[in-house]
């Protein structure tokens, strides 16, 4: 028999291997005729592991080493096996670990290997289902990211023929998962946590769940964006769904290549992987005929009146001049436009709804504007757009979206989205909308942001300062918090001007266990300090977190000379026993001050004496004081940053100018001396330097004269 232990809120890539694996051969009823399972809530179990298996003898395994010793077992259960066909099948087992990575590239060349394994065959090894398949199968099901690849060109060919075959004539392998997943999911459980419900009135649907995430190609991903995106991506896949990222490419003027492959990046570096991605330039012969359509049934009209200003008609519920142009008539201008004429570029396309509504965005709305700017992909193929209005409804019914998740500022033109399918003959997408996801002190307005940008207030769209994806993850932001924090949100409708402070806090629970600890000394004003009781420069092995000995070791520098900061200088007094970190204990024999006040009113510490004592109880000492030995090598030339908000206000209003509440300084950077451990750190890295805080590294080591490393502040949470 086999008991298991199960965190329910763990990797599902690393639990499910080793489960499934046992409960195919319970069902075999060869190797293991028993199997149960508990489950705890939690992302470990207290031993620190994801999964843990208990032996009928007493015996433990975990982790990977479940599916490695279940493969033993059931290769030496299974007499009538060849040995060449058992170390296929082990080899198998052995490379299922190569689809657990989320690194895209390497992932997606294992799964080309699947995929041309998989030609013409129905099996990873043989002609039945073996522990090869379903090693392979659940490391997949569990990576979010490979689930996501297996559906797309050309790995779908083969690999997602064999996945969805594996799965349909398995059913048990669902209710397994099933078991696992409804008893806590982590999204759910996370998002309970903050009272945040998922249970919306979704329609019921007899397949899996369609949805889209339609990005504008014309700037880089924020936070708010993120919340679509993963919402969307939350109801796609919780049941094994689709989502698809639509690139909204309908306004030449503004879009680029340049930000429709940063858009797929940003969502990648979320974790974020659709099935599949188009484009509304895929359509645009589509939506022409339907716009011809429109207007031959009488529900649309061209209209020259205040094009570009803004149509003062429409604002008092006027009609426009021409809103009874004939149907022959707003052809010939359509047409115009078409050619792009500059007696087209006179002309725009309106919807004809309602110019007397109170609904604004029923009044008579442009469908379809005339543009000579070359499209990033269509090129000059076409010399007009749809509008998102006209383009949204159409394309999501298309496209089978099941549902259209959007936010609430589209409330308004909800019933327009409707009319829009009607007056087509389209099938019909209910929607949710939900709220935006708004912090104090932040804007989120593209075109504000793209001001900042370009008056220079940050050094680009990746500025840590920036509340872009790229910028919150250069930051110190990880992906899974910010997963978290923005599924504990859930789709409410209800509108917040959250605190950055929790955000950065939840941040902190995911890196603290993950950050090696190191030293840094600031350099203004720093204390050398003669220690009594060593004779020379020696260096010690130390670990790099007490609490997590599986980091490995750092070296730590001894030497009769030492660094002090001058704040930690200013707070001893003669013959206290202090403990200096990673050393021992020492007592503060002789301290020497400068004659003159300083510009704060103290004498500045000039220099200390310590005598060494290094039997003393570390525990009595109220000061651990962080230090550096002045050793050359040992003094690694840093630079420590911190930010500070860029808007001064908590919430702008619309009336408010943008440049009159912008911080004027932003950027604090603070020199400093680094321990010898840091030149190995590659960029990146989040460490904590001991008493400071926590920092990721953005700038490497290098060798060259006057080079020095660089470290971003990461906020902890705190005010």
């Amino acid at each position: 028999m086999a008991s298991f232990e199960i965190a329910t809120k763990a990797d599902l890539a690393s639990v499910l291997p080793g489960l499934l694996i046992a409960l195919h051969l319970q069902q075999e009823q060869t190797s293991l005729p028993t199997v149960s399972r508990s489950f705890h809530d939690g992302a470990t179990l207290p031993s620190k592991e994801a999964i843990q298996m208990t032996c009928g003898d007493g015996k433990t395994w975990s982790g990977k080493a479940i599916v490695r010793y279940l493969a033993e077992l059931a290769s030496r259960s299974d007499s009538n096996t060849s040995p060449q066909r058992a170390s296929s099948i082990q080899e198998w087992v052995d490379k299922s670990e190569d689809f657990f990575t989320t690194d895209f590239r390497t992932l997606r060349n294992s799964l080309y290997e699947l995929n041309n394994h998989l030609t013409l065959r129905s099996f990873i090894v043989g002609c039945h289902l073996t522990i090869a398949d379903l090693a392979v199968w659940a490391t997949i099901r569990g990576n979010r990211i490979s689930h996501s690849l297996i559906k797309q060109k050309p790995i779908q060919e083969n690999v997602h023929r064999w996945y969805t075959y594996i799965e349909d004539s398995n059913p048990w392998l669902s209710e397994a998962i099933a078991e696992l997943t409804n008893f806590g999911s982590k999204e759910r459980a996370a998002a309970s946590a903050m009272g945040a419900s998922y249970e919306i009135d979704l329609p019921q649907v007899d397949g899996p769940m369609v949805t889209r995430f339609p990005p504008e190609p014309s700037g880089y991903l924020h936070i708010g964006h993120a919340k679509a995106a993963l919402l969307n991506d939350y109801f796609a896949h919780k049941g094994n769904g689709t989502l698809i990222c639509r690139f909204d490419d309908t306004n030449p003027s503004k879009e680029s290549m340049e930000f429709q492959d940063a858009i797929l990046e940003d969502l990648k570096m979320m974790a974020i992987i659709p099935e599949k991605t188009s484009y509304s330039s895929d359509y645009f012969q589509k939506m022409y005929e339907l716009a011809i359509q429109l207007i031959k049934a009488g529900k649309a009209f061209a209209d020259d009146s205040e094009l570009g200003r803004g149509d003062e008609d429409r604002k008092n519920r006027l009609p426009s001049k021409r809103r009874n142009l004939s149907i022959e008539e707003t052809l010939e201008r359509f047409a115009d436009m078409k050619t792009g004429s500059e007696e087209g570029q006179r002309w725009c396309l309106r919807a004809r709804i309602a110019y007397d509504s109170p609904n604004g965005t029923l009044r008579d709305p442009v469908i379809y504007r005339c543009s000579l700017i070359p499209h990033h992909r269509t090129g000059r193929q076409w010399n007009i757009y749809p509008t998102y209005d006209f383009c949204a409804p159409i394309l999501d019914s298309i496209e089978n979206i099941t549902v259209a998740l959007r936010t609430n500022e589209y409330r308004d033109r909800n019933v327009q989205y409707e009319w829009m399918q009607d007056a087509l003959g389209l099938r019909k997408v209910p929607i949710w909308d939900f709220s935006r996801l708004n912090f104090i002190r932040t804007v989120l307005s593209k075109r504000k942001l793209t001001r900042i940008v370009d008056n220079g207030k940050v050094w680009g769209w990746d500025d840590p300062r920036m509340p872009t994806i790229r910028g919150i993850l250069r930051r110190g932001m990880t992906v899974p918090a910010l997963r978290e924090f923005i599924l504990r949100q859930g789709p409410s409708r209800n509108i917040l001007n959250l605190e950055w402070g929790a955000f950065w806090a939840l941040n902190k629970k995911y890196i603290d266990p993950e950050a090696a600890r190191h030293t840094a000394i600031v350099q203004e004003d720093a204390v050398s300090c003669h220690v009594i009781g060593i004779d020379s420069s020696c260096v010690a092995t130390k670990p790099k977190y007490i609490k997590n000995l599986d980091f490995g070791t750092k070296k730590v520098v001894y030497d009769k000379t030492i660094l002090l900061e001058q704040v930690d200088a200013q707070s001893l007094a003669e013959n206290e026993e202090v403990t200096l970190m990673n050393w021992g204990n020492a007592y503060t024999r002789r301290i020497s001050r400068a004659e003159q006040l300083d510009e704060t009113g103290k004498y500045k510490v000039t220099g200390i004496e310590f005598e060494l004592h290094l039997e003393g109880d570390v525990k009595k000492t109220k000061k651990k004081i962080s230090w550096l030995a002045t050793v050359s090598s040992n003094l690694i030339p840093v630079d420590l940053v911190s930010f500070d908000y860029l808007i001064t206000k908590n919430k702008l209003e619309k009336e408010d100018r943008l440049e009159d509440f912008l911080e004027p300084d932003t950027e604090f950077r603070t020199r400093a001396f680094a321990d010898c451990n840091v030149r190995d750190l590659s960029r990146g890295a989040i460490i904590q330097f001991e008493r400071k805080g926590y920092y990721k590294l953005d700038v490497e080591y290098t060798s060259g004269e006057g080079s020095r490393m660089v470290f971003f502040d990461v906020p902890s949470g705190k005010a």
